[in-house]
């Protein structure tokens, strides 16, 4: 019985871990004004930084990774959403060639997705693949 307090105890180590990552993954975190910025410079991005022009109303930034399945997922999910919207963007940053970019936004995984305004100002953050439910809400909530 006194070797197996290591092995319950590495267990449940374990699930907890387990348990928090799975919860964590996918879900959705808003910037509020108030609320420390993960974009530590607090300035909006531009089309030259990322590449591409911004959409009018929202802009979906996503970082991948060549060999990730979920930047996948998450790839179709946000071009499947955004095919039909006119003023909004989905752009795709291959995180391994944008290492500066990553650096400065604080990216630690992928798929990190950050929803941006017309302006350029990060309002929301993704990390993993979300859900389509909640893309539409936040769509739903951008004027």
């Amino acid at each position: 019985m006194h070797n197996s307090i290591p092995i319950l105890i590495i267990f449940a180590l374990a699930t907890a871990y387990g348990i928090w990552y799975q919860r964590s993954r996918g879900r959705l975190q808003s910037s509020h004004p108030g609320e420390k910025s993960k974009n530590r410079n607090h300035e909006n991005l531009t089309a030259e930084l990322i590449g591409t022009d911004l959409g009018s109303r929202a802009t979906f930034l996503q970082f991948s990774s060549a060999f990730c399945t979920p930047c996948r997922a998450t790839r179709a999910l946000l071009t499947d959403i955004t095919a039909d919207l006119d003023d909004v963007t989905h752009v795709d940053i291959d995180a391994e060639k944008s290492l500066d970019l990553v650096r400065k936004l604080d990216i630690r995984s992928t798929p990190t997705t950050l929803i941006l305004d017309r302006d350029g100002k990060e309002i929301g953050r993704a990390v993993g693949a979300p859900k389509r439910s909640d893309i539409i809400r936040v769509l739903e909530n951008i004027s």
